[in-house]
């Protein structure tokens, strides 16, 4: 089983993360603020992240340049409701984040990237 580690500080959405990833069959971790996020990076070590870019402590920047540094092999799906051309997503994409998707985003679409991701050659 693919585990999935949930960095999001909006409890709304990780619920929603959480059904719709379980469904598909995923383990999912969370972590609420970019500290705790860290810590679960190098505990679990996941085979996917799904971070937003803003949040508590530590930002989705830092923790892109974390894991990309420590885990460069994990594919990282980055959130955020701020727009495509923000200069923060544009900082994020260049430290290689593997997707951005946009607040609010659609389940089908975010669950097509995740697969693609994990599962490269069943996508």
């Amino acid at each position: 089983m693919k585990k999935v580690l949930i960095i999001e500080d909006d409890r709304i959405i990780i619920n929603i993360l959480n059904f719709l990833l379980k469904k598909e069959g995923f383990e999912i971790s969370f972590a609420q603020d970019g500290i705790e996020g860290i810590e679960k990076i190098s505990a679990i070590r996941p085979d996917l992240i799904i971070s937003d870019i803003m949040m508590p402590y530590k930002s989705g920047r830092e923790i892109t340049l974390f894991a990309k540094t420590n885990f460069p092999e994990i594919p990282i799906i980055m959130i955020s409701s701020l727009g495509k051309e923000d200069q923060t997503v544009i900082e994020v994409a260049n430290l290689g984040v593997d997707e951005f998707i946009a607040k609010p985003f659609d389940p089908k679409e975010l669950i097509e990237k995740v697969k693609a991701l994990l599962h490269p050659v069943e996508a």
